[in-house]
Formats: structure tokens, C-alpha cells, sequence
């Protein structure tokens, strides 16, 4: 297909995300006519889904890929329509190489018919074995890694399966409606930082088995391909449909800790916006919005991780599964039902949002039109799997059942959420870890722990020798001393700019240089990742980051749900150019742009907004509002239907330009529905304090400020929350600041400043 650039995927491919009162009887009559519907109109849908973490035999465990085959279970019975009688799952010990090669034969292959749909997904390792035939220069051939492989000290034969053998499994297939997801890498080691990398060593010293040449045998035979045809199309293409990996060659695959589980970043990242999509959309934007969701991950963990596509298919409007998802998009489904008890999974859900979602946050049930059918109170979470109850308010008139989706309502941030640090054992020995854990907990509101045990957003390290000359040859400038102490991102790759001291510094002069920059990055945490709900908001506002003086926006943001409860529709439009799949969509801006922003809000109501810059070195600033001549309430407000230039137009002094530090920066867009009182009384209290009283200025804030500004921000929306479910006799609990999706949006636009 020529616009999408072709890779080669046999290196694995070298490429590596009730109306009130309905009955019970009657909820459950809707689902069982839907699934006849799905039964009779589309055609048969097989999955083969295999995860391993247990591995043995010298190769590494992982955590989380069990997890991704959950992850896609869930979905493809939820919002794909599969019978999870036709998904077969091979976890840990069962993922054995003849096992799976006998699942990819009998439960794929004999069963598909042309026009079938076929999913075959792999959590696991990757590797690579020395390639006869030499497709790619370094003359390897990646693999999968089942669980009865080995890791020989010094190479040798593997039990893998190769590339090669899995275009010949696709060959054979009698559809063409076939999507591969591999989520396995073939570099990177097996640590990275807080990850673990699905990868397990491999090169030419690594041999494929006799029994790997006899299954490519058995498989030439049967699709009647000559050798010469074998290696003349794998060499083209990949054999058919679309081909998937989570990583580039040259890059790791994360196996990533998510509040207190682990899964696969991209897998995580692929079925979290399917469970978002609602509507029948094209492979191609499908993949490059799923790729952003994955980069978006990684900028969150400091990580790089960029998923590859291949595709052998002759409509390019194809969807990526071969089929639409239902048309409401959804955070959790219902899974179970004991009276008024229900189990739930959590799947849609933003990882960096999980911790809103712990205890008393509120769901809304929806029917298949998307119309609300009744609450539920979560009361427990371990993983994505939660147990809640239905609400009092609605639960003689709403009964559920299971495959129920579920939408955001309420979420519940806790008074006592912490910034996670990591402990690097690499560079800190055991006396220093003990006594940087006990400095930095005396911080509020910072935990610290060794790594690998729990999530963490940064990671406390020295400077090594090792480490710094890494760094060099990645070109980074200005790096700082050697021996210095400071902050790494959780995959260890990356330096917090500006948090590095002088070499021989103490630790605790460290961690007291540190902790105005750790309150900020609390407070960044906050704001962003745990109020942030752009696909969840049900408030109408876009918002563009212009150059000023143009009107081609840089890049967009809206909530699409708010968007569909006053069009009906609440897709994106179609965009007129090509979809580039290779295109981050994070704009470069070199330093000194000026920048607008232009902000529509489409309710008809006033909406209350604040524009934050983060940059990349943690620090804030307000550059909205920013007239301190009027009343905060005032220059803040934003009227029900206008459409504003930010800076206005008549404010021809009032500049924003692009500044350093280089690196990856982020607009983060307030707006609720409510006057944020408290907010925007801080906000006016720091104008006056750096002279800007009467003027019009953007203002910078420290880490103690903005740490003081989130805490005003999650009490003004507490109790905006709480006056509304008040009434709707819906209880918090003390210890939580509730935030509803009805008067509260919180979007981000990532952006990377350039010389």
C-alpha cells in the first residue's frame, strides 16, 4: 500500500497499543438479540491469544503478560462481539512451542473460512536466530519465545518459533482478515530502570531446531509453496491482513508497571483505545491514534517505545480488527451480578487515571443508544478488575446484567496520593538507599521505594561513569558531573532536566535541592494524569495551539463526548490529508515561536478556564488568565458559545513565546463549569506578590505554589462534586475529593521544544 511504508515483517518481522423500569428479563432479552444479530450479520470470529511471564531456563520472568491476554479477552468479547467460546488463551506453562504451534493449526487454520475474522496476539519474549537464507544483512530472523525455550550460556539451539515459520502459519489461513499483534522486542535487555523488556538474548550464536525446519517443511507441503515462492514472498510482504508490533527493531518492548499490576505498554495502549472507539474506523488511523495513545505512555514513563505496522490487504479502509466496535465507547464493563454486587473490568480506563478509580468513584450503566440506565459505587479495586454495588438511587428501577458497559461519572482522587520515587540499585548502594528512602518520605506527600516493586513516576540515581557515557553517545547536551545525584524518568533512559547537583554533592543536600522540584512534579501528576479526561468529559470545549498570527492550528484537542451530547455524534471529523503513521503528532517548536491558542467553548453555559505550561524541566507557569486588571472570575470566563483568541487580539503586549528548556513540554487546558474560587484567588495572590497587579502577564509559579494551586483546584471541584450528588443523594467519603465528568475537563497538548 503506498501510503503506508513498507518494513519487513520476517525479521518479526525486523519491525517488532433500560429506559428506568426495564426488567431484568428484558436487559438480558436485548443482549441475547444483539448477539444473535452479530451471529447472523458478520462472520465467524476466532482469537488465539497467548501471554507468558513464567518463564524458566535461564530467560527472564516477566509480569505482565498474562495481563495483556486478559486485556484483550475483554475487549474482543465486549466490544468486538466474539464468543468466548471461539477465543482460546494459551498463559505460562501451556504457552509451549508445540502448544502454540498446534493452536495456530487447529483452532485457527482448520476452522477459518474465507471472510472469517482472525486475531492471533503474543505477550511474551522475542529473540533472534541466525537466518540461512540471510533476508536482512545481520543475517537473523527474530522469533517468539514459548515457554520451554532456553537462554544457552554460550548460543545454541532454541526451541523459538521463527518469523519465517509464522508467515507460512498466516499463509495458510483461508481469510484474509487477519491481525497479528506481537508485543515482544528483540534488543534492550532485560531491566530498564523500573521495566522489565521482553526480550531475551538471541544472534547468530542462537540456532533454530530441527523441528522448526520440519514444521516449515510440513507447511510448504501443505500450502503448496516451492521454497524458491516462500522466500521470494516473505522477502515482499507479510503473508496477509495486517501485521502489528509493539517496538521498532532497535527498540525495547515494555513490560510496564500500572498502579499495582503489570502489562504490556502497547497492548495496553492499543485495547485502551478501542474500548474509547466508537465508531467503524480505517487501520490506519486506527493504528496511528493507538500509536500516539503508546508515545503518550511512554511519555508519562520517559520511555520510547514506537509500534510498527505491515499490512497485505486490498481495501485500506479496513478496520483493525476486521470489524466495528459498538458504537458507545465505555470505561469498564460489567463482568458478574449478585444481587445488588457486581464485578467489573476496568479496561477502558487511562492507566495514569487508575488511582481515581480505587474506592467510591461513581459509574454510569448505558444502554446500547448510550442512554444512562443507572449508577454504580465501586467499593474495591486490585488491577482492572473491580467489585461495586448499584446505587440505592437506582436500583429497584435499573437491573443489570453482564456485558453492561459502563461510562465515567464521578472519580474519587484520594487526600493521601503520592509521588513515587524509585531507588536505583544500579548506581546507589544499600546505606545510600536507606538513607534517600527516609529523607525523601519526610517530604509530603513523596513515597520512595527500591525498583521493580511498584510503580514509580521518576527515579533518584547517581551519575555513573557507565551511565554518562551512555548518555554521551546519544548526544544529549549538557550532561550533568559524574557522581551527582538527581532524577531519572522510570525507564532510567532519561535526565529531569535541571535536577542534577554537583558532583560530590551529599545526598541530603540532594533531596533538599530536590523537594520544591518533587512538589511540583506532584502537582504535575495531579493535574495531568489524574484529572485529566478528555475522552470522559462531558463538557463541550476544543481548544488549538496556534503560531500566532496563522490560523493552521499545530495541534487539537476536544472532548468528544461533550461534543456528542450536543451533536449526536461525537466523532472526530475526518481529516482531508493522508494519515503519515510514522508521524509522533507531537509539534516541534523552536525556541522563541510565539503561540496562540484559540478556545471554543460550545456550551451553553460560561465556562472557567486556566492554560498551565509544563515544561520539561517540571516548572509551571499561568498563561491563562493573565489580565490581573479584572476580577479573576472575570478574566477567566470564557461565554457560552464564543470562540476566543488567546492572548486576545486587542492585547497587543501580551506575548507567548516558546522558552527553554528544550525538551518535551505540555499545554494542560482547564475548564469547568463552576467558578474555581479558590484557584483563581491563589492565582491573583501570586500576581500581586511578583508586581503584576493591574497588568497583564503570564505568571511562573514555584513548586510550593503549585503544589498549593492543586490542592485549591481539587477542593473548588470537591465541592462543586459533592453540591451535585448531594442531591442526587449519591455519598463520598471524607477521605476523597470527587471530580465529575459534568463540570470538569482537563486536556493536554505535548509539544517539544527544539533549537
Amino acid at each position: 500500500m503506498s501510503y503506508i511504508k513498507r518494513r519487513q515483517f520476517i525479521q518479526f518481522a525486523g519491525s517488532a497499543l433500560a429506559t428506568m423500569g426495564i426488567s431484568q428479563l428484558d436487559i438480558m432479552r436485548q443482549g441475547e438479540r444483539y448477539a444473535k444479530t452479530l451471529a447472523q450479520n458478520t462472520p465467524r470470529k476466532l482469537a488465539l491469544l497467548v501471554g507468558i511471564n513464567d518463564y524458566k531456563n535461564g530467560i527472564s520472568p516477566l509480569g505482565g503478560c498474562v495481563t495483556d491476554v486478559s486485556l484483550q479477552q475483554e475487549l474482543l468479547t465486549n466490544r468486538f462481539g466474539f464468543n468466548s467460546k471461539n477465543i482460546l488463551t494459551l498463559t505460562d506453562a501451556q504457552g509451549t512451542r508445540q502448544n502454540i504451534l498446534q493452536a495456530l493449526d487447529e483452532h485457527l487454520i482448520k476452522q477459518a473460512k474465507p471472510g472469517d475474522v482472525v486475531i492471533f496476539h503474543f505477550s511474551g519474549h522475542g529473540s533472534r536466530v541466525k537466518d540461512e537464507q540471510k533476508d536482512m544483512p545481520d543475517g537473523l530472523n527474530g522469533t517468539i519465545v514459548p515457554v520451554d525455550s532456553s537462554l544457552p550460556p554460550n548460543g545454541g539451539v532454541v526451541q523459538d518459533i521463527m518469523g519465517h515459520t509464522l508467515f507460512l502459519l498466516m499463509y495458510a489461513l483461508q481469510t484474509e482478515n487477519v491481525t497479528v499483534v506481537l508485543d515482544s522486542c528483540h534488543s534492550g535487555g532485560t531491566k530498564r530502570g523500573n521495566f522489565a523488556v521482553r526480550s531475551r538474548d538471541g544472534g547468530s550464536d542462537f540456532l533454530p531446531s530441527d523441528a522448526e525446519s520440519e514444521e516449515q517443511q510440513r507447511l510448504l507441503k501443505e500450502t503448496k509453496l516451492s521454497r524458491e515462492e516462500f522466500i521470494n514472498k516473505r522477502r515482499q510482504n507479510v503473508a496477509k491482513g495486517i501485521v502489528i508490533t509493539a517496538a521498532k527493531r532497535d527498540q525495547f518492548a515494555i513490560d510496564g508497571q500500572f498502579s499495582d499490576f503489570s502489562a504490556g505498554a502497547f497492548t495496553y495502549a492499543l485495547t485502551q483505545y478501542l474500548w474509547q472507539l466508537n465508531r467503524n474506523e480505517a487501520f490506519d488511523r486506527t493504528f496511528a491514534n493507538t500509536r500516539k495513545n503508546a508515545l503518550d505512555m511512554a511519555f508519562n514513563t520517559g520511555g520510547f517505545q514506537e509500534a510498527e505496522i505491515e499490512t497485505n490487504i486490498k481495501n485500506p479502509k479496513s478496520p483493525l480488527y476486521f470489524l466495528p466496535p459498538k458504537p458507545i465507547p465505555a470505561e469498564a464493563v460489567i463482568t458478574g451480578v449478585n444481587g445488588n454486587q457486581v464485578n467489573l473490568w476496568l479496561g477502558g480506563i487511562e492507566p495514569q487515571s487508575l488511582e481515581g478509580f480505587n474506592k467510591s468513584a461513581i459509574l454510569t450503566a448505558v444502554d446500547e443508544k448510550g442512554e444512562p440506565r443507572g449508577q454504580l459505587q465501586i467499593e474495591s479495586r486490585q488491577g482492572l478488575s473491580a467489585t461495586g454495588k448499584l446505587l440505592e438511587n437506582t436500583r429497584t428501577q435499573t437491573p443489570l446484567a453482564a456485558g453492561t458497559l459502563l461510562q465515567e461519572r464521578i472519580r474519587t482522587i484520594p487526600k493521601n496520593i503520592t509521588l513515587k520515587i524509585g531507588l536505583d540499585d544500579s548506581s546507589l548502594d544499600s546505606n545510600t538507599i536507606t538513607q534517600a528512602k527516609q529523607l525523601l518520605e519526610v517530604i509530603p506527600s513523596i513515597e520512595a521505594f527500591p525498583l521493580r516493586q511498584k510503580e514509580v513516576q521518576y527515579i533518584f540515581a547517581r551519575m555513573t561513569k557507565t551511565k554518562y557515557q551512555e548518555l554521551q553517545k546519544q548526544r544529549i547536551p549538557n550532561l550533568p558531573p559524574v557522581d551527582s545525584f538527581g532524577l531519572f524518568t522510570p525507564t532510567l533512559d532519561t535526565i529531569i532536566v535541571n535536577s542534577f547537583g554537583d558532583s560530590g554533592e551529599t545526598v541530603n543536600a540532594a533531596v533538599k535541592r530536590l523537594q520544591p522540584k518533587l512538589r511540583s512534579f506532584w502537582a504535575t501528576r495531579m493535574v495531568k494524569n489524574l484529572l485529566g479526561n478528555k475522552n470522559t468529559s462531558k463538557i463541550d470545549i476544543s481548544v488549538s495551539m496556534n503560531i500566532a498570527g496563522t490560523q493552521e492550528p499545530l495541534a487539537e484537542t476536544f472532548t468528544p463526548r461533550g461534543a456528542k451530547l450536543n451533536n449526536g455524534t461525537g466523532n472526530q471529523s475526518t481529516p482531508t490529508k493522508p494519515v503519515n503513521i510514522s508521524d509522533s503528532g507531537i509539534p516541534k517548536l523552536p525556541l522563541d515561536t510565539k503561540i496562540t491558542f484559540q478556545v471554543h467553548n460550545k456550551e451553553s453555559v460560561p465556562l472557567y478556564v486556566s492554560i498551565l505550561g509544563i515544561d520539561s524541566a517540571g516548572d509551571m507557569g499561568i498563561l491563562f488568565p493573565y489580565d490581573w486588571s479584572e476580577e479573576p472570575i472575570l478574566a477567566a470566563s470564557i461565554e457560552a458559545g464564543r470562540k476566543v483568541l488567546i492572548p486576545k487580539p486587542e492585547h497587543t503586549k501580551t506575548k507567548i513565546n516558546i522558552g527553554k528548556p528544550l525538551g518535551f513540554s505540555e499545554i494542560l487546558v482547564i475548564a469547568s463549569t463552576t467558578p474555581l474560587r479558590d484557584l483563581l484567588d491563589k492565582l491573583q495572590a501570586i500576581a500581586d506578590a511578583q508586581g503584576q497587579a493591574g497588568k497583564r502577564s503570564a505568571l511562573s509559579a514555584t513548586g510550593d505554589e503549585f503544589f498549593g494551586l492543586t490542592n485549591n483546584l481539587l477542593d473548588d471541584l470537591d465541592r462543586s462534586t459533592r453540591s451535585a450528588t448531594n442531591a442526587e443523594n449519591i455519598q463520598l467519603p471524607d477521605g476523597e475529593r470527587g471530580v465529575d465528568t459534568t463540570k470538569l475537563a482537563v486536556m493536554s497538548i505535548p509539544f517539544e521544544v527544539v533549537s
